[in-house]
């Protein structure tokens, strides 16, 4: 999306990916509420020059969702080593990603290490800090792992074989085998209880608890030895909308939209034109049962085993539910708003396409209109229109409005455009009666709505008094969208015909 569309982006956990002109990759940031950190970019005015740069060179915006802020930690970091943004920070300064390092010894000890100097077994490298220091406190508190050098008295004081055991277990959470070293800690807890020893028992509980955290907060991170495809899909009247997510050795790298008219078996012949060029990866995840011979195709084509799975439950569940969740907020954000707005103003139909009106004037000369237009709660612009208002209506707004909405609604645009489901006019009652009586002359039923900026009040021509709409219901929200976008577009026609006058 570009950058004034940012009023679609969802306030939920996730990352954000910046792109320059050339569609490339300039800046990854991670956010827990995405449309609010987002905002931030283009409404703050003092930022230093490298931020100041950076904005100046955003030309459009992608976003992943997550489920939870950690996930976009640690989303955020296998986005940066995939893709290494020019305005993200130089990890390069700090030498190399950090690891996690167990120390030989009798009394093997953690530390975190910039290189690999010393004896021992390292795991990482971790670019997020976040996601180390969390299995960093886990393994220390939880496990009671030492995280500094020690001293020979603690030989004489901890037990050595419980000690190792415990190490034994740090490995395999630092090495991804959290579901198998949760049931081990379950089964021991069942004795522990059965045998009334009720102190190890919650030390054990506790144990897992942390797990089972710090196993939701790493959701993204699949087995990286796996190269994956995480495929989902979702339909609205007769449209498919499908994404396919590819992660890499453990990293989600890409993510790719689809949309095409609904066909019966539209799934599997998405999938065969699909890996016709693509990549085919070791494992693919979908929604649904495919054909085993196509199965069999893509492990020939490939010259490996292809294993293709429809999860039920457990982490690619949950991996696949996370594409779906991507798909409402890529494709369907705006549609769900315009759903929200239909139940406001009881409309028989959703209203997908919606057209504003706007009238700008500078001290009542050079007065402009703007029609801007909107499908699927997204900004339409190759149907955005701009209009210089003749003379006889130069200084008065309701003319004005009549004047612009007769010229849309009439002669060559009616023949190039299709009628909206709402028009919405940017004002108070009388903009919205100078609209209607257009509409009337010209013989059109269309639903029309004006939007009052002082108090947010929609004006309809069935109701006398207004609609008062709270302000975090997401079809008014649209509205002010659409209202906003068709104010700027009039705002910048008018300041560029001022400027041309000015320099004549």
């Amino acid at each position: 999306m570009k950058p004034t569309e940012i009023s679609f982006l969802p306030a939920e956990p996730g990352c954000y990916l910046f792109k320059d002109k050339e569609g490339t990759i300039i800046y990854v940031g991670k956010a827990k509420n995405l449309k609010k950190r987002v905002s931030n970019y283009f409404q703050k005015k003092d930022h230093d020059p490298k931020t100041a740069a950076l904005v100046a060179n955003i030309e459009t915006i992608d976003i992943i969702t997550t489920k939870t802020e950690a996930e976009a930690f640690l989303l955020e970091s296998n986005l940066i080593k995939k893709n290494y943004p020019k305005y993200n920070i130089d990890l390069k300064d700090s030498r190399k990603y950090a690891y996690i390092l167990i120390h030989e010894g009798d009394l093997p000890w953690i530390e975190v290490a910039r290189d690999r100097l010393e004896k021992g077994d390292y795991y990482g490298p971790f670019v997020s800090g976040q996601v180390r220091k969390l299995i960093f406190d886990v393994i220390t508190r939880n496990f009671k792992i030492f995280y500094k050098k020690p001293s020979p008295r603690y030989k004489k004081i901890v037990d050595p074989i419980a000690y190792l055991e415990r190490v034994r277990q740090a490995k395999k959470i630092l090495s991804g085998k959290v579901d198998e070293l949760i049931l081990e800690l379950e089964e021991k807890m069942k004795e522990c209880s059965s045998k009334e020893y009720y102190e190890y028992a919650l030390t054990l509980r506790n144990q897992i608890s942390a797990l089972k955290t710090l196993k939701e907060k790493q959701l993204i991170e699949m087995t990286r030895s796996v190269d994956a495809h995480i495929i989902n899909y979702a339909i609205l009247g007769n449209e498919v909308y499908l994404l396919v997510f590819s992660i890499r050795k453990g990293v989600l790298e890409d993510k790719q939209e689809y949309n095409f008219p609904y066909l019966p078996d539209f799934f599997e012949e998405f999938l065969t034109q699909y890996y016709d060029s693509a990549p085919i990866p070791q494992e693919l995840i979908i929604p649904e049962e495919i054909d085993p011979s196509f199965i069999d195709y893509l492990s020939e084509k490939s010259k490996r085993k292809v294993s293709v799975i429809v999860p039920q439950k457990g982490d690619k569940k949950e991996l696949l539910e996370l594409v779906s969740h991507n798909i409402n907020t890529t494709f369907f954000a705006g549609s769900q708003r315009a759903i929200e707005l239909q139940k406001i103003l009881n409309l028989e139909k959703i209203p997908r396409n919606i057209e504003c009106f706007d009238i700008s004037h500078l001290g009542g000369t050079n007065t402009v209109a703007s029609m801007v237009s909107f499908y699927d709660g997204q900004p339409n612009k190759s149907n955005y229109r701009k209009f210089k208002i003749h003379a006889i209506a130069n200084s008065d707004d309701y003319l004005a409005m009549k004047e612009v909405v007769k010229r849309r609604y009439s002669g060559s645009l009616k023949q190039k455009m299709k009628n909206p489901d709402l028009i919405v006019i940017d004002g108070g009652p009388g903009q919205l009666s100078s609209a209607s009586s257009a509409l009337k002359e010209l013989g059109l039923n269309i639903p029309i709505i004006s939007l009052a900026k002082q108090f947010e009040e929609i004006y309809t021509q069935e109701n006398n008094s207004p609609i008062i709409i709270d302000k975090k219901n997401k079809g008014l929200q649209l509205l002010q969208a659409i209202r906003d976008e068709a104010h700027r577009f009039a705002i910048t026609y008018q300041r560029s015909l001022r400027s041309k006058e000015i320099h004549k």
